[in-house]
């Protein structure tokens, strides 16, 4: 049986150990006692200090369990109301004051830094650049799913080294673009422009065909690349593309895709840019790339259902799938102009260089120079200006004192200007106050609020609007601070914020990191990957945008659709390559982000799904519910791909032991419930059978189940509309998500009540995602380190 109130108090109130002791070995050892003892909870070994990290992690599972019911167990005589009552009041008091007590003197974030994504966009912001800075930093680890939690942030040389990198290149960009002629670059090609130069050499290249630059349907790597598109320099490029389908198939027009890379043997790999659908009529498609230099365009039918041509030896001659009979794409025109995405030249030299003014120089190398009667005094204007920016507050003269002297000292050594300050700019972008958030146990000021919530709904640091409000002391004022949420999620990186927190929250992030099985799912594609991912994203800021309920998450009878999504969803009636709002049929079986492809692809592994998978993902990132880690003595369970069993028979004797069944008991309900969905997100009936070289239909599958609280289904229509019938649960759960990627804590035990308020507080709007993310922003744990 599980703790006795009177031990859990003599926890809390520290009575003497002796005493608790006999209580644990006359009420608890015989199932929690051991090597063996139930749900690996050894009480044997379990100790009154909750200042250790995994004793309280216990007494907060003791609680969980008790609380629901699952302890004692049903076999056992149950607590009686009062004595259960008594047992989660003075064991959630303990645990509250004990981590309230710690909160108040370390606060709840402890060490948090930017993350790599963060340092690219406040280097691009800080500078008015825009080149790519992500790739010089390492992967990061994830906590509790995302990035931004500071207890799974470290700080090692190798990352200390590539934030200098970092810096560097940063600075290299912004001081050549303040000090060179403009970068132009601008090309129109027609047909033969873009089409192989030698119409008798086979290779890869389109092919002139009545006046247009052809390419078929066809296998070959890099066939319809295009040398006429090789970046001359690393630049961002935009292109109007023209473009028309041959030969469409009866599906509809020939869907494509654009790649771009060296698209050389030595470097296989190639970059996704967009996808579209070449119909009869000639239509423009324009597009925003970053070409790397000596990177190009490949541009070719991605449709793996459409019929594909025989090009012996990996090269295409000209007029070889004409006689095939082959779906094609050709082009009239292609339009490149280098861009810049992020602030045009005069914001650089403003931001570098204030009002000095820049003249032509004589030296090639720098064939402008900055003009500064004044360098001294100058020079540490535009220091405290940018420290200030930097490091998201005003500085005082005792801060910025060790940069200007740096620089003066350059100075002294007849550096030259820009060179100098140079140096001083370096210095403030390794400094801690730019890389970590910088805050004091308690509420935050206006300036720590205008960080947080700046990192939290852009990414970057805080714009002007934001930093005059702080300046005012007007930012904590939460009908202030509602308004600037609205203001930034209605902004350009509104719909980036959701991007950004989705791909941690929903792991889309992981979407490449399975590749089907081509010989079980052979009509998914690059194409249909692509149209999953933007169906997700644009139906999150739907949501977002229309404040409609998170029930949505679960159930909704609308989606995006393009053509190829629709096909594959077996979906009739949906033309074009744009996205468009669909109503959905009751029959299709889908609604809501619980069945989209996306999330059926990034919980499963190519190859089969697994309900203990699917099952553990929606019921941490949907559902609120936490489950714990298996025993370690017990094995996993995969699926038999040669259909000798079921899952459900597997699983069924994988619960019977009972260490196993009270966690799946939550998780089974969805991974059941999501089975009719294959790895690739297709809604299937059967399994599939393999063995080895044939795959057949399988087992009939059997979507049925019950929750934990004993409520039968038949099929995932009927698990949806169980699931929302708790809005407030839903609500709950994405406001906790919300509160550890802005604030980088996790979520104790004490900060549960909280959490329950802010799910509460939007009731009032239908527990509407825009509202939760207000309530979220004015919260206390939002507002607190």
């Amino acid at each position: 049986m599980f703790l006795s109130l009177v031990s859990v108090s003599a926890v809390i109130a520290d009575q003497p150990k002796h005493h608790v002791r006999a209580l644990l070995e006359n009420q608890c050892y015989d199932c929690h006692q051991g090597e063996s003892a139930e749900a690996g909870l050894d009480l044997e070994e379990l100790t009154f200090d909750l200042n250790d990290a995994i004793t309280l992690q216990r007494w907060v599972r003791v609680y969980d369990r008790v609380e629901s019911g699952e302890m004692p167990p049903s076999d056992y005589a149950e607590l009686e109301p009062e004595a259960k009552s008594q047992f989660l009041k003075v064991t959630h008091q303990g645990i509250v004051a004990h981590q309230k007590a710690l909160q108040q003197e370390q606060g709840r974030v402890r060490g948090r830094r930017l993350t790599r994504k963060q340092i690219e966009r406040s280097l691009q912001d800080l500078l008015a650049i825009d080149i790519p800075l992500k790739t010089f930093l390492p992967e990061e680890a994830k906590t509790e799913g995302f990035t931004t939690v500071a207890d799974g942030q470290g700080m090692s040389y190798f990352q200390i080294a590539a934030h200098l990198n970092t810096v560097d290149a940063a600075l290299d960009e912004a001081f050549r673009r303040a000090l060179s002629p403009a970068d132009e670059y601008h090309r129109d090609f027609d047909a033969e422009g873009v089409c192989r130069t030698n119409p008798k050499r086979r290779c890869r290249e389109p092919e002139m065909r009545k006046g247009q630059a052809v390419i078929w349907s066809g296998g070959p790597i890099y066939y319809g690349r295009m040398p006429a598109t090789t970046a001359p320099e690393d630049g961002w490029y935009r292109f109007e593309v023209t473009v028309s389908g041959l030969k469409l198939p009866k599906t509809g027009g020939v869907w494509s895709t654009v790649r771009t890379g060296p698209c050389v043997s030595s470097a296989p790999l190639l970059e996704d840019v967009t996808t579209f659908e070449a119909m009869e009529k000639p239509k423009t498609i324009e597009f925003v790339t970053w070409l790397p230099k000596k990177h190009m365009l490949e541009i070719r039918p991605g449709d793996r259902t459409l019929k594909k041509g025989r090009f012996p030896g990996g090269q295409v001659g000209t007029g070889e799938g004409e006689d095939q009979d082959l779906p094609g794409i050709a082009f009239d025109r292609v339009v490149m102009q280098r861009i810049h995405t992020n602030g045009n030249d005069e914001q650089v030299r403003k931001y570098l260089f204030g009002d000095l003014k820049i003249e032509p120089s004589k030296d090639t190398k720098k064939p402008w120079k900055v003009i500064s009667k004044n360098p001294r005094a100058d020079m540490e204007t535009l220091l405290t200006a940018f420290a200030s920016r930097a490091f998201r507050r005003p500085v005082t003269s005792s801060e910025i004192e060790p940069y200007v002297a740096e620089v003066n000292a350059a100075l002294d050594n007849k550096a030259d200007f820009a060179d100098a300050l140079r140096l001083g700019y370096r210095a403030l972008l390794c400094s801690p106050r730019f890389l970590y958030f910088t805050e004091e146990p308690g509420p935050l000021d206006d300036w720590e609020i205008a960080t947080r919530l700046s990192y939290f709904l852009a990414g970057s640091t805080p714009d002007a609007e934001l930093a005059e409000l702080a300046a005012t002391g007007k930012l904590h004022q939460p009908k202030v601070l509602k308004q600037q949420v609205r203001r930034l999620l209605d902004g350009k990186r509104g719909d980036q914020f959701l991007k950004d927190f989705a791909a941690e929250w929903l792991e889309l992030d992981q979407i490449d990191f399975t590749q089907p099985d081509t010989k079980l799912f052979g009509s998914f594609d690059t194409v249909v990957q692509d149209a999953m991912l933007a169906e997700t994203e644009t139906f999150l800021q739907a949501i977002l945008h229309e404040n409609l309920s998170v029930t949505h998450l679960i159930d909704s009878d609308f989606t995006f659709l393009n053509s190829r999504l629709a096909r594959y969803y077996v979906i009739d009636g949906i033309p074009g390559d744009e996205l468009r709002r669909v109503t959905l049929d009751p029959k299709s079986h889908r609604g809501g982000l619980l069945t989209q492809g996306a999330i059926m692809k990034v919980t499963a592994n190519g190859s089969n799904t697994s309900p203990v998978v699917r099952g553990v993902w929606v019921a941490e990132r949907l559902l609120g519910v936490d489950i714990p880690p298996p025993p370690s003595n017990v094995p996993a369970v995969e699926p038999d791909i040669r259909g000798a069993t079921t899952i459900r028979e597997q699983l069924a004797k994988h619960r019977s032991q009972g260490e196993c069944a009270s966690c799946h008991a939550k998780i089974d309900p969805a991974g059941f419930a999501l089975e009719n969905f294959d790895p690739t997100g297709r809604w299937r009936d059967n399994y599939l059978k393999s063995n080895g070289r044939k795959v057949t239909k399988g087992p009939a599958i059997d979507s049925s189940y019950e929750m934990p609280d004993g409520r039968k289904f038949d099929n995932i229509d009927d698990f949806r509309s169980l699931v929302v019938q708790n809005p407030q649960r839903l609500a709950a759960n994405v406001a906790e998500k919300l509160l550890m990627y802005g604030t980088g804590g996790v979520i104790e035990f004490a900060d549960r009540e909280v959490v329950e308020k802010i799910a509460q507080q939007s009731a009032t709007d239908d527990y509407g995602l825009r509202t939760l993310v207000e309530e979220v922003a004015v919260s206390p744990l939002f507002l607190s380190k």
